[in-house]
């Protein structure tokens, strides 16, 4: 396959200006599309610090450098023998694949090629240019290497994983990759890609590769970007469910939120207050209407003075949920423009480079970034599921049928177990979002004497967006079935402009039910279309983004 840098979708990398859309573009792109390639200023920057290396510190006079001509971790006072230097880097690899547990899926694997390749680009780590071309020609051309998730705790760099991605890298004979959807020996990937199946390394280019935790900044940067769609998809279902219970709009009133001056909960009531524009079933005289169910002597109506915490309290939780993302998406953005390996090099004042051994590897700040993203999703759920319970108990749901029994009640259960696995898969956050970071345990004889566990943290982050998506799409199902329900006693009511584009899209894959059906069909439909985008997206076209 050719492939040629200079188009309009070509990425470029130098270290420093790489952002959560550009990585989300290239992890989610086919080979090639969009073109990854590095600035010229990057790559010359990396030959010329490259030549100092080779020229300053690889002969047999040269003093002691960590991990050029020394051992690693507590090894690090033994010298490498010159002649050895070659083959070191082979045996770090066995050594250090060892990776174990199920592999990364394909996307957060064209992540990490992308970000790994621009934090070498920053030119602090001496690596030869020959391996970030190698690096690249595997990205644009789909060789992803397979690497197992369980082995890193998130210190010296996701070292274990790391591993894996240059085994393939070399061609090592006991690495495997995928190649076009199929896996296979890491050989025959290369091969059929049109590269060449051997590779050599030299003295500095592993450990600058596998140095950073860069296997959890892949998959936070990309957890991070379905939990911000997920603030506003939260938005979007909160707004049917309040139209669904005939809800008051009072709460979302922008003097309430001004007073505040909480950002991300002026943007959820904004939301809200757009969604349900025009409505009409969140008005007083919507409330008048007597459902069959509800639970109101006679004709009797007092007017509801506020609603309960999971509609009324939506834009304060759901706005804390994003306050949270946006300070991860502060860090991710600043880590995938870092340099994370050990020795760094730096030019020093008298036009030579220095190398300085420090701990920039260290995955603190992810392990941050990625617990607050599972802690801020979690809410998301915790608070959609309340809103779910609500849907199927006529007492709280204001005359609803019980379960959202659309036949006949007794014959058919309706939705009450569909809302037990929203109810159990919330539960089940609760555990997945306690913080990872606060974490630690020591390694490789006491050097390693803190670490920041920041690999299970991405982790768990990946498991609890893909749960509170069930969870979302579980709202959707009861919020649609009740204003479905409800709509025959309300004749000449009407959706606001922005729900009643989210429920046609609803309504496109989730069709009303009226009597029991096989559940958990639609439910993985709509836990599809939540992770879609497509319900925000069709509000967007009738209303405008939301923010």
């Amino acid at each position: 396959m050719s492939l040629a840098p200079g188009s309009p979708s070509t990425v470029y990398l130098d270290g420093a200006t790489l952002t959560v859309e550009d990585v989300v573009t290239v992890a989610y792109g086919a080979p090639g599309a969009p073109y990854v390639a590095m600035t010229d200023a990057a790559r010359e920057t990396t030959v010329t610090v490259r030549r100092y290396v080779e020229e300053n510190w690889l002969s047999p006079d040269a003093g002691p450098i960590y991990g050029i001509n020394t051992g690693l971790g507590r090894l690090m006072d033994v010298r490498v023998p010159v002649a050895e230097l070659d083959r070191f880097q082979r045996l770090i690899i066995n050594a250090h694949s060892a990776g174990i547990g199920e592999p990364m899926q394909e996307h957060e694997v064209r992540a990490l090629l992308l970000l790994r390749v621009n934090a070498l680009s920053k030119g602090h780590s001496g690596i030869r240019i020959e391996c970030l071309d190698r690096l690249l020609a595997m990205l644009n051309l789909g060789v992803l290497p397979v690497i197992p998730w369980q082995g890193s705790v998130g210190a010296s760099g996701d070292l274990a994983p790391l591993a894996h991605m240059v085994s393939v890298m070399i061609g090592h004979e006991k690495a495997e990759a995928r190649y076009r959807g199929e896996r296979m020996p890491a050989r025959d990937a290369l091969v059929a890609a049109g590269l060449e199946p051997d590779f050599a390394l030299a003295p500095k280019d592993v450990l600058a590769m596998i140095n950073g935790s860069t296997i959890s900044l892949a998959s936070a940067i990309l957890s991070l970007a379905d939990a911000e769609l997920l603030a506003r998809t939260a938005d979007v279902a909160h707004a049917l469910s309040l139209e669904a219970v005939r809800g008051e709009k009072a709460a979302y009133d922008s003097r309430i939120h001004a007073a505040r001056n909480a950002e991300g909960q002026l943007e959820s009531s904004e939301n809200t207050r757009r969604l349900i524009a025009g409505s009409t079933l969140t008005t007083e005289d919507a409330r008048r209407v007597k459902l069959p169910d509800e639970n109101r002597p006679g004709d009797a109506y007092k007017p509801r003075v506020q609603d309960a915490y999971s509609f009324r309290c939506a834009p304060q939780v759901h706005g804390a949920a994003r306050e949270g993302l946006r300070f991860a998406r502060m860090l991710l953005t600043r880590e995938a423009n870092s340099a994370t390996d050990n020795p760094l090099i730096f030019a020093n004042d008298a036009g030579g480079y220095d190398v300085v051994s420090g701990g920039n590897f260290h995955g603190e700040p992810i392990g941050y970034a990625a617990d607050l993203i599972a802690i801020a999703a979690s809410e998301l759920g915790a608070i959609s599921e309340r809103r779910s319970f609500r849907l199927t108990d006529p007492n709280l749901s204001y005359g609803l049928p019980l379960n959202l029994v659309g036949g006949q009640l007794g014959l058919n259960t309706g939705f009450s177990i569909v809302h037990c696995s929203a109810s159990a898969i919330a539960s089940e956050n609760k555990l997945l979002s306690m913080p990872s970071v606060i974490d630690s345990i020591p390694g490789k004889a006491n050097q390693e004497d803190h670490v920041s566990m920041c690999t299970y943290s991405a982790r768990k982050a990946r498991q609890v967006i893909a749960n509170v998506q069930a969870i979302l799409g579980v709202e959707f199902i009861l919020a649609a079935q009740g204003i479905d329900l409800a709509a025959p006693h309300l004749a000449g009511f009407a959706l606001g402009e922005g729900t009643k584009a989210a429920y046609d899209r609803v309504r496109e894959t989730i069709p009303q039910t009226k009597e029991d059906v096989y559940q958990s069909e639609w439910m993985y439909a709509a836990q599809a279309l939540v992770k879609s985008g497509t319900v925000p997206a069709a509000v967007a076209t009738a209303i405008g983004a939301l923010r």
